[in-house]
């Protein structure tokens, strides 16, 4: 197991993994958290090799996928950097990257009854305003879960608060900052049920931000 109390904090700082070969050859990944070797639940960063591909497969308790940079593929389309899946149990897809791709993913998670299959291009989608500054792109609710995507103009602060259920953050562009450290471009963060932080940036930034979903595991 690798990173599954969720109880702790976790920061992951992706660019400092090597990259490790998965079982499929031109398919590379960075575990940041693993129930076992090859199912459950697992987040990681995934890369293919321009060429590389997944036989067709499904995936129980969900697929979250983020693009990352490149062109990620399956039988319903080619998505850019900044899309953004939610592949529900039951969903099938044989995966493939004709000129490479970077994803973020996210296995095994989704709570029994969330069966929504989404695809969303944050490139043309309609963002929103947010707190100060801040521009949100929410991406999906159940429950007590959030996911969204967050953009932070270069400067902006936030106001000390906790989350209830946690909050897991994955930095896809730019830094941020907060009282236990600073976290660039690549940098995955998990804190816990209850925990407490004031960010802030120095550069515009751009983060995939999930709360209201570790509990109190």
């Amino acid at each position: 197991m690798l990173n599954m109390d969720f109880k702790q904090r976790v920061v992951v700082d992706t660019g400092s993994l090597d990259w490790i070969a998965s079982p499929k050859a031109g398919v590379w990944r960075k575990p940041l958290a693993r129930e076992e070797a090859e199912r459950g639940h697992a987040t990681s960063v995934v890369r293919y090799d321009p060429g590389a591909s997944f036989a067709e497969h499904g995936h129980p308790l969900g697929e979250e996928i983020l693009v990352l940079d490149g062109v990620f593929s399956d039988h319903t389309g080619d998505y850019e950097a900044g899309t953004y899946f939610r592949n529900p149990a039951g969903f099938r897809h044989a995966p493939f990257s004709e000129q490479g791709c970077v994803i973020l993913v996210k296995l095994h998670q989704f709570q029994p009854e969330d069966d929504s299959h989404l695809q969303i291009d944050s490139q043309t989608a309609q963002w929103q305003s947010g707190q100060g500054k801040l521009q949100v792109l929410p991406l999906h609710e159940f429950g007590s879960e959030r996911v969204a995507l967050v953009r932070w103009p270069s400067g902006e602060t936030f106001p000390r608060h906790s989350h209830a259920g946690g909050e897991e953050i994955f930095v896809v562009a730019g830094e941020l900052i907060d009282e236990h450290g600073r976290y660039p471009a690549g940098t995955w963060l998990r804190s816990p049920d209850q925990s407490e932080h004031s960010p802030r940036v120095e550069e515009d930034t751009l983060l995939w931000v999930k709360t209201g979903h570790l509990g109190h595991g």
